[in-house]
Order: C-alpha cells, then sequence, then structure tokens
C-alpha cells in the first residue's frame, strides 16, 4: 500500500515538470515571469508576516509602557502611531514592488 501511495505522489510531482519542460521546449516558456511571480508571491508573504509580528510587538510594548506610565499615554501613543505608520508603509513598498513584478513585460 505503502508503494502505491509513493509512486501516486511521485507520478503527481513528476507530470507538471514534465508539462513545463515539454513548454519550454516549444519556445513558449518564460523562466523570468515565473520567476518573477514567486519572487513577489514569496517577498510579499515575507513582508506582510513579518510586518505583522512587528506591529504586535510595537502595539503590545506600546501597551505595556502605558499601563507602566498613565502620566505619558499622549507621548507613547503618538510614538507608537509613528511607528506603526512606517512599519506598514514598509509592507505597503513590498506590495508596490510584488505588483510592478507581475505586470511588467519582460
Amino acid at each position: 500500500m505503502q508503494r502505491i501511495v509513493t509512486l501516486s505522489v511521485m507520478a503527481l510531482l513528476a507530470v507538471p515538470g514534465m508539462a513545463w519542460a515539454a513548454d519550454a521546449a516549444a519556445g513558449g516558456g518564460d523562466m523570468s515571469k515565473a520567476f518573477a511571480v514567486l519572487a513577489a508571491g514569496l517577498g510579499f508573504g515575507l513582508a506582510a508576516g513579518l510586518c505583522g509580528l512587528g506591529q504586535g510587538r510595537a502595539a503590545g510594548s506600546a501597551v505595556d509602557a502605558m499601563a507602566r506610565q498613565p502620566g505619558a499615554i499622549a507621548r507613547i501613543q503618538t510614538a507608537m502611531l509613528l511607528g506603526l505608520a512606517f512599519i506598514e508603509s514598509l509592507t505597503l513598498f513590498v506590495f508596490v514592488i510584488a505588483v510592478i513584478l507581475l505586470f511588467v513585460k519582460s
């Protein structure tokens, strides 16, 4: 049973590779476009995930600081919002680069 499953998985993984090889041999393959899509997806995924973690840590630290020093809430909140805006701008910058990679004709 395990051998059948292994052979089935190998066949499933091999068929798309053979199709891409046949397409590239026919002159229709554009590997730079495929790598651009891969780079855009990985770059945006990493940026969104890590910026989300950074925003969570920044907000958590700000709430902790506000709880320790209630008199400085206004200054802490201003600094936190400014930091969150910079983190979000980094995510939007990566999104713009990903869109450029996807839609530029190469």
